[in-house]
């Protein structure tokens, strides 16, 4: 049995709670937030004790911990868990630096610790099926990919302000997916954005309608859109065309009940936003991680996937800044 400590008991740690309660092989023994009361809440329906953060890390009754913890906190966390020999399992991004990211690589290496960034779309059964059949050359070689994100609603402007900006939030999914598909690493990045939704995000320095064009060496393209809105609901697209025809993956909707009447044809709504979206998504990612761990094997994506991704998102806000293609080494 697994023995797995959760750091942060908000949203997301709660989700992966659940994930682990369903793992015949995975259990969360201990938890800790800075927030008393949500670690409490959590631990009256988990089971596990409540402990600080230090003491967390420290137990010999933790065999991996989950960091799903504000991102400014991650860096510290990540160095503590390597230091204690904790196999690691951290949300995304790692660190809004990537300098920060590269030392916490060296952290990780030096202690030979697994780690695993949570980029759980990969885990998404329909994107995890195009990605199998792609590399698989159903369609042949790859030659433009398009990526649709876009959210139902936009989130509170104190988020906007913290959050690192659209490329390193909400972006990031995406620009890991395109390396997920791409096959290869992408050179150049050209981005815009504009403020369209809420100009109080504009008044912030961000953006909430972006877009980003991907090239690799080979001439392989990618175009992502993103928008903080989407009037018709959680919009998630994969769109990949290739020299002997197309895959696509389509939006998942709330059942696959089909009307027509005088008036057209209508379907349910997409599902809300990401916690229903990928709540099968999330389950998959801590079911790899642990029989990753359980078989020593390296659980992926690892971090060096989660740096790649960050210096795509710091590419394509440069790239919006300057309003130039950004060429990576």
């Amino acid at each position: 049995m697994l023995n797995i400590g959760l750091l942060g008991c908000g949203r997301i740690g709660a989700v992966h709670a659940r994930s682990i309660k369903q793992h015949p092989d995975a259990q969360v023994t201990t938890l800790s937030d800075a927030i008393p009361a949500a670690a409490q809440a959590l631990a009256e329906t988990s089971g596990a004790a409540v402990l600080d953060s230090d003491a967390l890390i420290n137990s010999a009754d933790v065999d991996a911990v989950i960091i799903g913890t504000p991102t400014d906190t991650h860096y510290d966390l990540i160095h503590k868990a390597a230091a204690a020999g904790k196999a690691i399992f951290c949300e995304k991004p790692i660190d809004m630096s990537a300098a920060r990211i590269r030392d916490c690589i060296r952290a990780v290496t030096a202690a030979g610790v697994p780690f695993m960034t949570a980029f759980n779309r990969r885990f998404d059964p329909s994107f995890a099926n195009l990605q199998a059949r792609l590399a698989q050359g159903e369609i042949g070689d790859a030659e433009i990919i398009t990526i649709l994100s876009r959210d139902p609603a936009p989130p509170p402007i104190g988020y906007i302000k913290s959050s690192g900006g659209i490329f390193r939030d909400m972006m990031i999914h995406d620009l890991d997916m395109a390396r997920f598909l791409l096959g290869e690493e992408p050179v150049q990045v050209f981005a815009v954005g504009s403020a369209l939704v809420d100009p109080e995000i504009g008044a912030a320095g961000d953006v909430d309608t972006a877009a980003v064009t991907l090239t690799t060496a080979s001439g392989k393209i990618c175009q992502i859109s993103n928008s903080r809105r989407a009037t018709y609901g959680y919009d998630q697209r994969i769109e990949v065309h290739g020299s002997g025809g197309m895959l696509r993956a389509a939006n998942v909707h709330e059942n696959t009940v089909e009307v027509a009447t005088g008036s057209g044809f209508q379907t349910a709504p997409t599902m809300h936003f990401f916690l229903e979206r990928y709540e099968l998504a999330y389950a998959r990612e801590i079911a790899h991680f642990v029989e990753a761990l359980r078989q020593g094997t390296p659980p992926g994506p690892g971090i060096d996937d989660g740096l790649k991704a960050q210096l795509l998102a710091d590419a394509a806000t440069r790239s919006w800044q300057d309003g130039t293609v950004v060429t990576l080494g």
